[in-house]
């Protein structure tokens, strides 16, 4: 069963994403900050990083830049979760090199879609 590891500090975006993820098969793990976390994802391991932007503390570009820069995180594929969906922030999601996006309020096929490509051996 893939673990996926939810950084999201809105508790309603966090639990959709949670009762999604669960009612396919994943086990999931969840931070409401980004230094949460890049402390959960360095101690688990998880399968996948589904990223929230705009977080406290630490923006989710920051936290994803932290779990790039360490080398038992580096090869984690993290999709950038926001619901900031200017040309501007996409372009700033891509630069930093995340390995997807998926916009809020979620599309369910978009976001599963997402999800399962990402998880493909």
């Amino acid at each position: 069963m893939a673990v996926i590891l939810i950084v999201e500090d809105n508790d309603k975006n966090a639990k959709l994403a949670r009762d999604l993820l669960q009612a396919k098969g994943y086990a999931t793990l969840e931070a409401a900050t980004g230094e949460q976390g890049v402390l959960l994802a360095q101690a688990h391991l998880p399968d996948l990083v589904l990223m929230d932007i705009q977080l406290p503390g630490i923006s989710g570009i920051e936290a994803f830049g932290r779990i790039r820069g360490d080398a038992r995180t580096a090869r984690l594929p993290v999709v950038a979760f926001t619901a900031s969906v200017t040309e501007v922030e996409r372009r700033r999601v891509a630069q930093a090199g995340f390995d997807a996006f998926v916009s809020k309020p979620i599309s369910l096929k978009e976001f599963l879609g997402t999800i399962q490509r990402l998880l493909q051996p």
